[in-house]
């Protein structure tokens, strides 16, 4: 059984910079597609972004160019590095980790959350000044 433990996230002012993390434990990451999804009040939960077995990455449009995700192999961690925030970016963000579509290939579309096995606690973003 994968654990998946969110970090960062809080209170940001429109144009600053916050990184989520998402340690795993017992197992290696390395073996999951590790995605990360977000949830604003009142909206369905919207896939932003992942990262494959082989490093490929995908991006929501609404963040594409503005989020990063990478894996730290050597702590076990997915990083999301989100930079030039907006209002809009305001929700519950989720990791989350997909091992039975793990070894499909690059050209699957991992974004739909059913996908997914383990979830990690969730983490409060807020963009506002």
């Amino acid at each position: 059984q994968l654990k998946l433990v969110q970090s960062g996230g809080g209170l940001v002012q429109p144009g600053g910079s916050l990184r989520l993390s998402c340690a795993g434990s017992p197992l290696s990451l390395d073996y999951y597609v590790i995605g990360w999804f977000r949830q604003a009040p009142g909206k369905e939960r919207e896939g932003v972004s992942y990262i494959t077995r082989t490093g490929h990455t995908y991006y929501a449009g609404s963040v594409k160019g503005r989020f990063t995700i990478s894996r730290d192999n050597a702590n076990n961690t997915v990083h999301l590095q989100m930079n030039t925030l907006k209002s809009e970016d305001t929700a519950v963000y989720h990791c989350a980790a997909a091992g039975r579509i793990a070894y499909y290939s690059d050209s699957y579309n991992f974004s739909n959350s059913a996908d997914y096995d383990f979830w990690g606690q969730g983490t409060q973003v807020t963009v506002s000044s």
